[in-house]
């Protein structure tokens, strides 16, 4: 089990730095019923994740490794193609940033989060996670790692959710801040808010490469293997 969750701690750590989501749930925690939402918008980020590395489990079940516990073929294939994906949108990304930080937009669709019911806060939890054009890969990579190291079902359920948690700090942190100093935290939020949304871009792209290539790196290793 120790081999599995150090396989899936870096993925888990690049989807923890998630600036949109953070700033998200920051701009959730200023709503009027911050505590409230701030909570929905977490559990929807959790199921997220767990959902998703749930469902690689399954596909991978315990036959995801050979009897030498050596990752199968799909794996390595699995991890390749994510990894050129990753590449892909780190270079897209990269493209697109602003040259000046300071010019940086939100997206639209943010300035409506006052307005939305706890059902739709919850929702986008769970978009921001399992829906999430870096998130997703990272997570369904993280599911077949696990699958394919041999474990008995306890042993990576266990490993994935060792992966939810570590994978969530990035959001829990500023749920945590508010919870525990309540509306002192306002400024501290915002300043954490204000960096995010002016390195957003810069931050993904730079995750997509380093991710990306550690991905192919894993998916050349199975297949050569």
């Amino acid at each position: 089990m120790g081999h599995a969750v150090g396989d899936v701690l870096g993925l888990a750590a690049g989807v923890a730095v998630s600036p949109l989501p953070i700033v998200a749930i920051i701009l959730v925690l200023a709503t009027p019923q911050g505590r409230r939402n701030g909570t929905l918008f977490a559990l929807g980020w959790v199921v997220g994740l767990a959902a998703l590395g749930a469902l690689m489990l399954a596909v991978g079940g315990t036959g995801g490794a050979s009897a030498h516990k050596h990752p199968a073929t799909w794996v390595g294939a699995l991890k390749l193609a994510l990894g050129a994906l990753l590449v892909l949108f780190g270079a897209r990304q990269w493209r697109r940033r602003p040259k000046d930080a300071s010019q940086a937009q939100l997206p639209k669709w943010m300035a409506a989060i006052d307005h939305f019911t706890p059902v739709k806060i919850l929702g986008l939890g769970l978009l921001l996670s399992a829906g999430n054009l870096k998130n997703a890969p990272l997570t369904i990579a993280a599911g077949a790692s696990i699958s394919s190291a041999g474990l008995p079902v306890p042993q990576q359920i266990g490993t994935l959710a060792i992966f939810v948690v570590i994978a969530s700090l990035g959001v829990l942190a500023p749920l945590a801040v508010y919870v525990v100093m309540g509306e002192r935290a306002r400024s501290m939020l915002g300043s954490w808010r204000d960096w995010a949304a002016r390195h957003n871009v810069a931050v993904l792209a730079v995750l997509f490469f380093v991710l990306g290539l550690k991905l192919l790196g894993d998916g050349i290793s199975v297949l050569a293997g």
